[in-house]
């Protein structure tokens, strides 16, 4: 390799190359460019059993830990909390209660709503971990912690996490 210095390592006689000589003399280029990577992967057999209810039943379902009873949504194949292995699939009422939120103001292309943008922590009643969601039906200034929101399921669904539309205040 031109340009790097070579000396001996020690581990099992290996060559170390230092890197900051490699460039010396080099005339770095920059180039702005975006990488569109588009992929598909299979999302498992646990996240599969949960997005399918929500695609074809309207149910959100969790898992419940045989060991130390605490649920879980989105489900877990094992308990995080306890290591156990034995879950129990339950399902979960589609009201919660806010535990924290955010408001995006800045309109950005990863962005698939017009802003102001209400994204709430949600932990459903009988679950015992939150859920990621957009909150909408609420002026942003309106929002509170402890707040009860309710489901909204979309119209079509496709067995993914928007089949779950948003949240909205109860009552609405």
């Amino acid at each position: 390799m031109d340009g790097g210095q070579r000396r001996q390592s020690g581990i099992c006689g290996m060559e170390e190359i230092i890197m900051a000589d490699v460039f010396k003399g080099i005339e770095p280029m920059v180039y702005k460019s975006r990488i569109s990577v588009p992929y598909h992967w299979w999302a498992g057999e646990t996240a599969s059993r949960f997005l399918i209810a929500l695609r074809d039943e309207r149910k959100i379902l969790g898992t419940r830990c045989t060991g130390c009873g605490k649920t879980y949504l989105p489900p877990r194949k094992n308990c995080p909390s306890c290591f156990e292995a034995a879950m129990d699939w339950v399902e979960c009422a589609r009201e919660g209660t806010v535990l924290a939120f955010t408001v995006a103001r800045r309109q950005l292309a990863s962005l698939p709503r017009k802003v102001p943008v209400i994204f709430v922590l949600v932990r459903l009643d009988g679950a015992d971990t939150a859920l990621l969601h957009y909150l909408e039906g609420i002026d942003p200034g309106s929002v509170r912690i402890s707040m009860r929101v309710a489901a909204r399921f979309a119209q079509e669904r496709g067995a993914r996490m928007q089949d779950i539309e948003c949240f909205v205040p109860k009552g609405e």
